[in-house]
């Protein structure tokens, strides 16, 4: 068993992949009235079903009119993680947990802390750092040599920057870059170094016998 801290705040932190997960939160319509309604929902589910699943609009809702810039890399993720561990047929999105308490956002009004033990086959380890790779939908190099390679490549093929094959002046015109890319992108599964800041572990579900213990806002997450 593997002890990992779901956090709904830092959830929303890996879906918006940036800091200000605040500010993107009131940008796209987030209060605490729906936070807390939200989260008295999923307490439902695990009384009810004896698991918590997330789904594929949760993730459209969060982000909001920016969806459509984020959603091709978090289904990519769901494919590709779902090679590594089995997905259960009515999930369409995994639960993004940090490996660590001293490594997670604290619970704020209308959200709370998940303490969980889980069976290692059931989580899929990735590094959160490659993932920014993927959200920007750029090229992850295997190493400095590849990357240094990889720069002269564009250069030779004419292409200032690589931030522009799937949406920019570039998009549609080279296909076998873009596949490139996407193959690339199977590194985020590997680690390389393992710290409790790089590391994330996400799940299909939370089920019942998993949670070890529910923090709430104001209490300690240990």
């Amino acid at each position: 068993f593997h002890k990992l801290v779901l956090n709904e705040a830092a959830h929303q932190h890996h879906l918006v992949a940036a800091q200000d997960v605040g500010d993107e939160e009131q940008a796209h319509g987030g209060d605490e009235r729906k936070d807390n309604a939200r989260e008295q929902a999923r307490q439902r589910q695990l009384e009810r079903d004896g698991r918590i699943i997330n789904h594929r609009a949760y993730v459209e809702m969060h982000f909001g009119d920016i969806a459509p810039l984020f959603m091709e890399s978090y289904d990519w993720f769901t494919k590709e993680a779902a090679k590594r561990v089995p997905k259960p047929e009515d999930v369409h999105a995994p639960i993004w947990c940090s490996i660590s308490p001293d490594n997670c956002l604290k619970p704020i009004e209308g959200t709370v802390v998940y303490i969980l033990e889980v069976p290692e086959d059931k989580v899929m380890y990735f590094d959160d750092v490659k993932w920014d790779y993927v959200l920007n939908r750029i090229y992850l190099p295997d190493d400095e040599e590849d990357e240094k390679a990889y720069k002269q490549h564009l250069k030779d093929i004419g292409v200032s920057n690589g931030f522009e094959f799937f949406q920019g002046r570039y998009k549609g015109m080279y296909p076998e870059e873009e596949a490139r890319i996407r193959e690339s992108w199977k590194r985020a599964f590997r680690i390389d170094k393992w710290t409790i800041f790089n590391v994330c572990g996400n799940i299909w579900e939370i089920r019942q016998e998993w949670v070890k213990r529910i923090v709430k806002p104001g209490e300690a997450v240990k």
